[in-house]
């Protein structure tokens, strides 16, 4: 962790612990902090002093000699990065000595710049020019060559300056400890893990050091970015949840090139989705005109596995003609079947106000609340508990909080995957002490940063849970006082956990007792102690109960309400926590006002001018089962690919090439899109503006970047103009009005307004009034529940849906990869990310691989109960015996062709994390992706 970070990231200094003091620099009074440097205070002061090692938010290092300075009464000069002020002191950074020093420093440095140096801007370029650096008089030495191995980052080290800015963001921020600075003298070299090229390094490409690099010695591989951008654009990522900001250059109607931007939950940090990722806008495959199904082309499952077959049975189509034929089926469907024969599947990718408009849509449009999203298959469950158990689903803490938290237990997630930013922190908050507890089937990156690991076997998470429950009840580690005051149902949970001994449990979850005891006992006395969880936890059939776990966790011990303390469930999608606050949910208006409640439906009634109907909707495996047994005829799917992503997946193409009529809004042609009636072109996320909730609660703003291709069409327009068809006399004159209606739909973010948002860029609800700063902290004093009290809700131990047995005798894990994202239709089209990872691969204990005599590399089938699929083994010894896990990102191997859709009864979330299959080698290998392939027009 670094001095910068530290600084931010932990409560200000109370008056008198730094003191101020008065020193003159250049000939002037100026005062500054002790604990600042001279060149933060000059700085400030507008004095500009060179400098090429030193970078904000980076450690200083006085490496570079560039920011010399002289002191008076000192021998030597002073590098201004690292000196602080002492009362009295003089400084000049004018003085003829420190000038010629500099002057020269620039000189040597520039005397070793190759003459066809990287395009990218350079801070020696520019510091040299503003100091009048001519031609340099010394010859320059040998250089090694350039290194062009990895797909994300060129490597130029005959540009290198040696300041190792690069290895401090790669080792002290990002902590992937790939870069390393070999050797001495002047053989000194930037190395990458043991001198490897960088290609062959175990580096994940972050593009940290591409950010921190001041001379483009290391710099994105692309033609593209070495391009002069005419503006830049700031915005965020479009992936995961952690919400991280960013700055989109651009030239053009093209985005070169993307850096950080100091967020409140990244301070200028990306992974390698949010920096490399964003070309998938610029994609052939782009749809830009609408299509409509032609008539001797009946739908047929298949075709979600046959794009190019499929794209032949669509024809180009006018945006009037398109509309005019969604509006007239589905009113007909509507107007003859009833608006429960009609659903709609939002996105978690789209901004908050289309989220909002599209459930707005469903039920006074369709009327009905059979609408849903992808919250359904990540953390439904997890919703579910917390609701519950607290009256509330969204996150108590942000994830920032582990900087301040004494023991941090990360359960059934892989962030340094899937949240890579997120994982940064907490080994940033490792670094500075905090003991990181991680309990997962399989020993993920983060394991090596542990102080201890639990690896339980699958689906064994209540076991575990009950067990350390059981030890803090025993042992009299819980918290009495909060327990008497803030929460109710103790004694039950109290009994429940009795019977539930480590020594009992340790042969079920494959954890040792004294392990258990351990880890239970470092939760419950810590100062502050956090739980984060991920799908490891919440996609099985006793997900809601595995969430209830972790919730009587951090209430019997009072581990909640509290900085450093909380439950905090990492959200997948960029924006599912705003898509499930904006009531993209069967169940609940916005801000979770339940649908069976006549007090919410009379409010959203007189709100919206309309009658609502009181019954909870279908979820999103509901509708399929509905759907086959002809319950529901018609469809609007917005930016979501069930053909995909829902469990069982040939099941669910079955059923969506079975409806009477499907509409599907998009940017490709995704599986999902192949079964569709009519296909609407939609924007990438760089090309709207919208307010976006990140997993901390945070509303941040996306602002547009480039405008979408061809007769794209923004995704809120066409909400619109659907609504119209469907008579509903909406007048929006923009997605500023939609957020305003939705202040007064939602209590949660009524202080936030359009203006505040567009000022700030970044409010935390809940936000009740404007002069309200928000709270990234909540339950600090009481719960939102009727009485103000938690409920501990205890539970028993319930086995998964489907056992592995003789026939099938390894158990199939899914998940998401580094590289790739969702359902892979953005990731997969972006040129970085498929070079880096472009075959589907299944991770295998290598004791498994060998005993079926399979090498690694080689082609394995795996087959369940419902298919099968062929893919490329790679041998993974973090994996349990008797495990595979294979990522759902891949058409050409769809695993959720395998999985099970069994349901969790509370929160109905499929079962993904768990089902029986069988694994062989051999197989045809997977076909090349068409995704690399050329645009639809060319192809029809």
């Amino acid at each position: 962790m670094n001095a910068t970070d530290r600084q931010r990231l932990k409560p200000a200094p109370q008056d008198g612990q730094a003191a101020l003091v008065n020193f003159s620099l250049d000939g002037r009074r100026v005062s500054g902090r002790e604990d600042e440097t001279i060149l933060a205070i000059a700085r400030r002061e507008g004095v500009e002093i060179p400098r090429l090692c030193h970078m904000d938010g980076l450690a200083p290092a006085g490496n570079c000699r560039a920011c010399m300075v002289e002191i008076d009464g000192e021998r030597t000069l002073a590098a201004s990065c690292c000196r602080h002020p002492r009362e009295g002191m003089s400084v000049s950074s004018v003085s003829e000595r420190a000038r010629k020093a500099r002057a020269m420093v620039l000189e040597l440095l520039q005397a070793d710049m190759p003459e066809n140096r990287p395009a990218r801007g350079s801070e020696l370029d520019e510091w040299s020019a503003r100091l009048g650096i001519g031609k340099p008089r010394f010859a320059a030495r040998p250089q090694p060559a350039a290194d062009a191995t990895h797909p994300a980052i060129a490597v130029r080290l005959d540009a290198c300056i040696q300041c190792t800015r690069c290895l401090r963001a790669c080792r002290d921020e990002q902590v992937n400890d790939v870069i390393g600075l070999a050797l001495r003298g002047d053989r000194a070299s930037i190395v990458f893990d043991m001198d490897d090229p960088l290609g062959a390094s175990t580096c994940v490409a972050c593009g940290e050091c591409v950010q921190a690099c001041p001379t483009g010695a290391l710099s994105p591989a692309r033609a593209a970015a070495d391009a002069v951008p005419e503006r830049e654009v700031d915005s965020l990522c479009p992936f995961c949840g952690v919400g991280c900001q960013l700055t989109y250059t651009v030239r053009g109607n093209e985005i070169l090139s993307v850096e950080g931007r100091d967020g409140p939950a990244n301070h200028k940090r990306l992974c390698v989705k949010g920096r490399f990722g964003f070309d998938y806008a610029h994609h052939p495959q782009r749809l830009t005109r609408p299509l409509i199904r032609r008539e001797d082309a009946p739908k047929d499952a298949a075709a979600a596995s046959d794009p190019d077959r499929a794209l032949q049975a669509f024809r180009e189509a006018s945006w009037e003609e398109a509309l005019e034929r969604v509006g007239s089926r589905l009113r007909g469907l509507r107007d003859t079947l009833g608006g429960r024969a009609l659903a709609g599947f939002g996105s978690a990718k789209g901004s908050n106000e289309e989220a909002y408009l599209f459930q707005k849509l469903v039920r006074t449009g369709f009327g009905s609340n059979n609408v849903d999203h992808c919250t359904r298959l990540c953390h439904a469950s997890s919703v579910a508990a917390l609701l519950e158990g607290l009256g509330s689903a969204a996150v108590s803490n942000p994830v920032m909080d582990v900087m301040q938290a004494e023991v941090v237990l990360l359960i059934g997630a892989n962030p340094a995957v899937n949240h890579p930013v997120a994982a940064s922190w907490i080994k940033n908050a490792v670094k500075q002490g905090t003991r990181l507890i991680v309990a997962d089937p399989r020993r993920s990156d983060l394991a090596r940063h542990a102080h201890r690991f639990l690896q339980f076997r699958p689906d064994t998470d209540v076991a575990l849970l009950n067990a350390m429950m059981h030890v803090i009840v025993a042992e009299g580690l819980v918290d009495e006082g909060f327990i008497a005051s803030r929460t109710i149902g103790y004694e039950a949970l109290r009994h429940k956990v009795a019977p539930c001994s480590p020594e009992l449990m340790a042969p079920v979850c494959g954890i040792d007792a004294g392990l258990i005891r351990e880890v239970a006992r470092l939760y419950a006395t810590s100062r502050a102690s956090m739980i984060l969880w991920g799908m490891g936890v919440s996609q099985h059939v006793h997900g809601t109960d595995n969430a209830r776990c972790l919730i009587s966790l951090a209430l019997m011990t009072g581990q909640i309400g509290r900085p450093g303390t909380g439950l905090h469930p990492l959200r997948g999608q960029n924006n599912v926590q705003g898509a499930s606050d904006a009531g993209l949910i069967p169940m609940v208006f916005p801000d979770y006002q339940r649908v069976d409640s006549a007090a919410a439906r009379e409010k959203f009634e007189r709100l919206w001018q309309t009658r609502l109907d009181p019954h909870p909707g279908l979820t999103v495996v509901e509708v399929m089962h509905a759907i086959k047994a002809g319950q529901v005829r018609g469809m609007y799917i917005m930016g979501e690919n069930p053909a995909m992503s829902d469990p069982d997946a040939s099941h669910a193409r079955e059923a969506l090439a079975a409806l009477d009529f499907l509409v599907v809004q998009d940017i490709f042609l995704t599986e999902t899109a192949c079964l569709a009636d009519v296909v609407l072109p939609a924007s990438a996320f760089p090309e709207k503006t919208g307010s976006f909730t990140n997993t901390d609660r945070t509303v941040q703003l996306g602002r547009q970047a480039i405008e979408p291709p061809g007769d794209a069409r923004q995704d809120l327009w066409i909400i619109g103009q659907v609504a119209r068809q469907l008579g509903l006399d909406w007048r929006y004159a923009g997605v500023s009005e939609v957020f305003e209606e939705m202040r007064h739909a939602m209590p949660s973010i009524a202080g936030i307004s359009w203006q505040r948002l567009q000022r700030q860029g970044a409010v935390t609800y809940p936000c009740h009034s404007e002069d309200d700063p928000g709270a990234p902290v909540v339950f600090t004093g009481r719960f939102p529940t009727a009485d103000g009290r938690g409920r501990f809700v205890p539970v028993d131990i319930i086995p998964a849906a489907e056992q592995p047995d003789a026939d099938y005798p390894l158990v199939l894990i899914t998940g998401r990869q580094l590289e790739h994202w969702h359902t892979g239709s953005m990731t997969r089209r972006s040129a970085v990310l498929d070079a880096l990872e472009p075959d589907p691969v299944a991770l295998v204990h290598p004791l498994d691989l060998a005993e079926r005599d399979v090498a690694p590399g080689g082609v394995v089938t795996i087959e369940s109960r419902r298919g099968r699929i062929s893919l490329y083994a790679r041998a993974d010894d973090g994996m349990p015996r008797g495990a595979v896990f294979v990522a759902f990102c891949y058409a050409e191997a769809a695993v959720n062709g395998l999985t099970n859709d069994a349901l969790d009864p509370f929160g109905k979330i499929p079962e993904f994390k768990y089902c029986a299959v069988r694994l062989r080698g051999g197989g045809q290998a997977p076909p090349e992706s068409g995704l690399r392939r050329g645009p639809p027009t060319e192809r029809v």
